[in-house]
């Protein structure tokens, strides 16, 4: 009652004036979508609103996508399509959303740490994504050119030091004026990757100290990999390696080895498989990787083992392997114990270098005695589903046609790459159809080279990701250009995978509803072939899917739309809002009458820096 004398009243008239003006500030602050320092929150909020409005959300798959009407098809809803999106707060410029910690410690996910739990894929729900443009950091350039991005990067676009400081006795990196140089050593090869590299030849007798073996050996798996100086030495004897490291306490390894253009991935020896099928390398590589490998039953040894092919090799360097000191040596004797029984030889071993390699048929396993263990692994066991499958402690046995063969079957690379693998049989593909699968993909490549014309020099591009790879034909295509490519195979369809690590080339499985395991800015070009087709039926945001590829997308890099053309319609009516330009449209050529038209749209993402707004790519 006490609010009805004069006094208070005397008070109304300034507190109603001061919360006006509160609320102008906040109008004037949160009113623009692209100004600097727009708050996450807000752009959760707007995200959120959006998806109800277009009627697009992805709380349970399972219930969405059942609308008659594509949101691709609509008409008269422009009023929906933002003119900016808001640009996240520059502490989130590094953000990798299915791998970021301060998730895990927000939504309080109950993990084991000692099984690295917390480095696997935690992705937020949707009401917690970050709907909005990622930043570069401040003054950020475009990345070197390889081959000279192999040796130096610059440090305003990765500005993490700590490394170089770490890891000064070993030669990882090191800070010279406005540039991080990278002499190419490591924890176990301060002297230089290319030096160990040919002494692991050498060990292994290969002719002239060159690992490739004349071909026999081309892709290679690097545990642990730093920042990925052994997979760059590599490229120049024809071997391809998929790096791979945690986002953990060493966090910017995987992101300075995509920066140099070499191919690498956030994934980490957990509790789930590796996204890769089995017998995807001849080689695994684990130098000082500090991983221990006699947990849980050998399962994560036995993880190698599945992605081994027959007569593939595991290179160990480790105090462990010349056993100095009483824990050195027990450590070995359990683990030759292991491998001896997992039915790994000892191909080689000098100094600290150890060389098992693994059987080429099941000869070894069925004359084990009952009861061995690791056992093998049951016949319902898929030693191919990788996507969220838990590893098992167990052997994974080889097919009738490998036994048959006494190995893969597959030609010397560079062969390898047009030669039809035996594993198409999985599939129902005939040679025939093989080849015109080639055949399409060149013709279409060519295509693509042709509309982006002056936009692209021999050097433009090294760091590709075909987003929907299906049998590894686009990379293929490429061959002869100095560009690497990421082949994503999606996990709800056929695990053409396998395919294309029998041809030579790398790739990973994934789920576009999700983020990709990347950092930000990290490809040149991204491939995308009716990959919006496939997540409108799973009823996916495709705007969540724009801001994704935007991500990870580097400032005046490239992507390629190949799809129905409402959905090139659709994509067309984002591109100012996600700072884009158009650089071609154009009919996708047509291989049936009955077929939905493709439309083919290229865009180059424009280089902006949060202080100085938008400007032209450079």
């Amino acid at each position: 009652m006490r609010g009805r004398d004069g006094g208070q009243n005397k008070h109304l008239v300034p507190s109603l004036c001061i919360g006006l003006l509160c609320l102008i500030f906040l109008v004037l602050y949160y009113g623009s979508f692209g100004t600097q320092g727009q708050h996450a929150n807000s752009a959760i909020e707007y995200g959120t609103k959006f998806s109800r409005t277009i009627g697009w959300s992805s709380v349970d798959n399972s219930e969405l996508g059942k609308s008659d009407e594509s949101i691709f098809s609509q008409e008269g809803d422009d009023g929906l399509v933002p003119k900016s999106f808001p640009v996240c707060d520059n502490r989130h410029s590094e953000l990798i959303p299915c791998l970021d910690r301060n998730l895990i410690y927000q939504t309080r996910l109950k993990l084991d740490l000692s099984l690295m739990e917390h480095y696997e894929r935690h992705c937020p729900q949707p009401e917690k994504r970050y709907n909005c443009l990622i930043p570069p950091p401040t003054s950020y350039k475009v990345p070197i050119k390889w081959p000279q991005s192999r040796d130096e990067v610059w440090q305003v676009n990765i500005p993490h030091t700590h490394l170089a400081h770490e890891k000064s006795d070993q030669n990882w990196m090191v800070v010279k004026g406005d540039k991080i140089v990278f002499p190419g050593g490591g924890t176990h090869f301060h002297y230089g990757a290319g030096k160990y590299i040919s002494h692991i030849a050498n060990m292994l007798n290969f002719s002239n100290n060159i690992l490739n073996d004349e071909g026999r050996l081309r892709t290679v798996l690097d545990v642990g990999c730093g920042v990925a100086s052994f997979g760059g030495y590599l490229l120049s004897s024809d071997i391809i390696a998929m790096s791979l490291a945690p986002n953990d306490v060493h966090q910017n390894q995987i992101q300075f080895a995509l920066e140099r253009g070499i191919p690498a991935y956030l994934g980490v020896l957990g509790t789930k498989r590796l996204p890769y099928p089995s017998r995807s390398f001849e080689f695994a590589h684990c130098s000082r990787c500090r991983i221990d490998w006699l947990q849980r039953d050998g399962i994560l040894l036995l993880e190698l083992d599945r992605l081994l092919r027959p007569g593939g090799y595991f290179a160990y360097s480790s105090p462990e392997a010349y056993a100095q000191d009483e824990e050195d040596l027990r450590i070995w004797k359990q683990m030759s114990a292991l491998v001896e029984r997992m039915c790994w030889k000892i191909a080689a071993k000098k100094n600290q270098t150890v060389i098992w390699v693994k059987p080429l048929t099941n000869d070894c396993y069925m004359k084990r005695a009952p009861g061995t263990q690791p056992p093998l692994c049951k016949s319902n066991n898929d030693p191919d589903a990788v996507w969220g499958v838990p590893m098992e402690a167990c052997i994974s046995p080889y097919s009738e046609q490998i036994q048959r063969d006494e190995g893969s079957g597959l030609a010397p690379w560079p062969a390898r790459l047009t030669t039809p693998p035996p594993r198409l049989a999985d599939f129902g593909i005939s040679t025939d159809m093989f080849e015109k699968d080639m055949e399409i993909w060149h013709q279409r490549v060519d295509s693509y080279w042709s509309l982006l014309g002056s936009k692209i020099r021999p050097n433009t591009l090294r760091n590709l990701m075909d987003m929907k790879a299906n049998l590894g034909s686009f990379a293929a295509a490429l061959k002869e250009m100095p560009v690497w490519v990421m082949n994503v195979v999606p996990e709800d369809g056929p695990n053409t995978l396998k395919i294309i690590y029998d041809r030579g080339l790398i790739g990973t499985t994934h789920d576009w509803c999700e983020a990709f395991s990347t950092y930000p800015r990290t490809y040149d070009l991204l491939h995308a072939w009716t990959v919006f087709s496939d997540i409108e039926k799973k009823g996916c945001s495709a705007e969540d899917l724009l801001l994704e590829m935007d991500r990870i997308l580097r400032p005046t890099g490239f992507v390629i739309f190949r799809d129905k053309k409402p959905i090139i319609d659709f994509i067309d009516k984002y591109l100012t809002a996600l700072h884009w330009e158009s650089v071609a449209i154009a009919d996708a050529e047509s291989n049936s009458e009955l077929e939905d038209k493709e439309g083919i749209l290229v865009i180059q993402k424009k280089l902006w820096l949060m202080d100085e707004g938008t400007k032209d790519s450079a």
